[in-house]
């Protein structure tokens, strides 16, 4: 995810620009660039690839680009390629304005088409238009200039901005993206992640949808989306690692589940290129997957589970071979019908789950093939498992699990295309069909993420006030729907159930009544109607009906009280989109009811007792 850093201070602010974008290294980024006023004149510095690059460059740069007041970007491409030409701040024509922006501008195209006919461009992005709309509307104050602007543009977007009028300050603005301003004791900054700025302490203003800031080296202030200026008052922030690992965000769950394209990026690229599925620390000799293998059973708990439950129907679909999936704390308790041709999955975050352990050990003792797919590499499961596939979420520190749980969903993707070209149950060309979608899967979450907070939001408003809700979904769709059902009563509290949508009326639609909140999960597969009859079922009997579905589905938006529209994939990967805004959902909702979002009751991260 891009990153934005700004500091109007009292030295020199080139080298605490770079700082900070090192910091911000670890959000995933192509390219990177600064911008400082120097002279009463913005200059400007980009690159791509490396922030070692754009170090290097800015060093030999370094006399056109001292000043005390400057912004900087990591972008994480979305519109238009990796480039230099690309890379952030982007300026306006007449070299007044530089404007560094996180998010997606939606409208972008109809407001050159309409506002700037008259504008030249020199690159791929929603970005460019910013500035340049900015710069149609200033006159002299660019307050009204930012408000005027933003009125026009529809989507997410988090902007750091200089004018070369007011060479002692940086503006800023947010909607539906986070950004923080922060008086600090060498001078102001503006931040997406307070682990970029240089300060011990300092006053912490979050800068609310529709606000407009200005900052100088020593003064921040705020105005309202109609340019009126407004008090705000701050928190009192020592920059401790906890709290500068939030990095902005009001708690660790929303953070980690804005850095899941990032991670699964990395875990994607860890086995997988344009060309084949590589698992280095996966040694099964072929001839067991292509003549031995009988059949597969994943075992797990909780959320790891549920990716058990969506994997499945991958493996089953792409492999032609039956697959269990068992809840640890029982199989371990059970006599399992498993030999030297089965091979057994285990799925754990930590590397530790209790029972998740037992089970491995109950499979050994079978001499059935053992695989574990952990995020922590020194783990015992990893450690006592024949084979592993290592997931690259990083540490996740709040309780429910949101990036840990995408990573292992894209580990039994990358499994099953492995097992099915070994077995040779799928073609070259859809096997070359699910590397491109696999490998195209952190940009669309992260447009998933762009384009579904503020609707995630709107529903919690509709939905928090509710005793019980309900998730119901269809074969890749019902393990989504379960994750979604868990996260919701782990931070929220409300009483959540998942259904697979056909077993509704088999007594559960009994529990229906008027205004009873469901949430329906649609991929498009062939047996969405199906799903369409359920929400058909449970609408007739005054259910609220939510659909989360993929945006070839819009036909079905007259049929449901509200929806979601997440980016297409192949059906086997939809889940990683769908759950999306699932998460989003429960963080919002538990935000409502003021609840311990990372620390929610009664739970604990690593379960290491039965």
């Amino acid at each position: 995810m891009c990153g934005i850093i700004g500091k109007a201070g009292i030295g020199e602010v080139m080298p605490e620009l770079i700082k900070g974008l090192e910091m911000l290294e670890y959000r995933g980024y192509d390219s990177a660039g600064i911008a400082v006023i120097h002279n009463e004149k913005i200059t400007r510095c980009r690159e791509s690839g490396k922030i070692i690059n754009l170090r290097e460059k800015s060093e030999s740069n370094r006399e056109e680009l001292t000043g005390n007041v400057g912004i900087g970007h990591t972008r994480w491409a979305t519109h238009g390629k990796p480039t230099v030409e690309n890379a952030h701040p982007h300026i306006s024509n007449n070299k007044k304005f530089a404007l560094v922006h996180n998010g997606i501008i939606e409208n972008a195209e109809e407001i050159k088409k309409a506002l700037l006919t008259s504008e030249e461009f020199y690159s791929q992005t929603d970005t460019e238009v910013a500035v340049k709309l900015i710069s149609k509307f200033y006159k002299t104050d660019v307050i009204s200039a930012v408000k005027t602007a933003c009125k026009e543009l529809t989507g997410t977007f988090a902007f750091g901005i200089l004018c070369s009028d007011f060479p002692d300050k940086i503006f800023a603005t947010a909607q539906g993206s986070p950004l923080v301003a922060v008086k600090g004791a060498t001078g102001c900054w503006i931040t997406s992640d307070l682990g970029a700025i240089n300060e011990k302490s300092g006053e912490v203003y979050r800068i609310a949808n529709g606000e407009i800031c200005e900052i100088s080296k020593d003064s921040i202030l705020f105005y309202n989306s109609e340019g009126e200026e407004i008090k705000k008052l701050p928190e009192r922030v020592s920059l401790t690692e906890e709290t500068v690992n939030k990095g902005g965000y009001e708690h660790f769950m929303l953070k980690e589940i804005f850095e899941q394209p990032f991670a699964i990026k990395k875990t994607v690229l860890s086995f997988a290129d344009k060309n084949s599925i590589k698992l280095e620390n996966v040694n099964i000799p072929d001839e067991f997957f292509k003549d031995k293998l009988e059949r597969i059973i994943i075992t797990a708990c909780g959320s790891a589970y549920h990716t058990g439950l969506i994997g499945k129907h991958v493996i089953e679909k792409l492999c032609k071979i039956p697959v269990n999936v068992e809840i640890a704390s029982e199989f371990r308790y059970s006599e399992p019908l498993i030999n030297e041709n089965t091979l057994t999955v285990f799925i754990s975050q930590s590397g530790e789950t209790a029972d998740t352990l037992a089970a491995l050990r109950l499979c050994k003792k079978y001499n059935a093939k053992t695989l574990s797919i952990v995020n922590v590499k020194s783990s015992i499961i990893a450690k006592e498992s024949d084979n592993v596939i290592f997931t690259y979420a990083g540490k996740e520190i709040a309780v429910a699990t949101t990036k840990a749980f995408s990573a292992q969903l894209v580990s039994l993707y990358a499994l099953a295309i492995f097992i099915a070209e070994k077995r040779e149950t799928i073609s070259n060309q859809k096997k070359q069909k699910l590397l491109n979608e696999l490998l195209s899967l952190p940009d669309k979450i992260n447009t998933t993420l762009l384009k579904t907070t503020d609707k995630a939001k709107t529903l919690s408003k509709k939905i928090y006030k509710s005793t019980d809700i309900f998730f119901i979904g269809r074969l890749y769709d019902y393990g989504t729907a379960c994750e979604g059902s868990l996260k919701m009563k782990e931070i929220s509290y409300i009483n959540s159930q998942s259904y697979a949508s056909g077993e509704l009326k088999h007594g559960t639609i009994s529990l229906i009544e008027n205004g009873t909140p469901v949430i329906a999960i649609g991929s498009n597969t062939e047996i969405f109607s199906k799903t369409a009859s359920n929400i058909a079922e449970v609408k007739a009997r005054g259910a609220k009906v939510f659909l989360v579905t993929d945006e070839s589905e819009k036909k079905l938006s007259v049929f449901v009280d509200d929806i979601i529209y997440v980016p297409s994939t192949t059906p086997e990967f939809q889940s990683s989109l769908l759950v999306i805004p699932l998460q989003l959902l429960s963080y919002y909702t538990a935000k409502r009811l003021e609840r311990d979002i990372d620390k929610p009751k009664n739970l604990a991260k690593s379960v290491t007792v039965e």
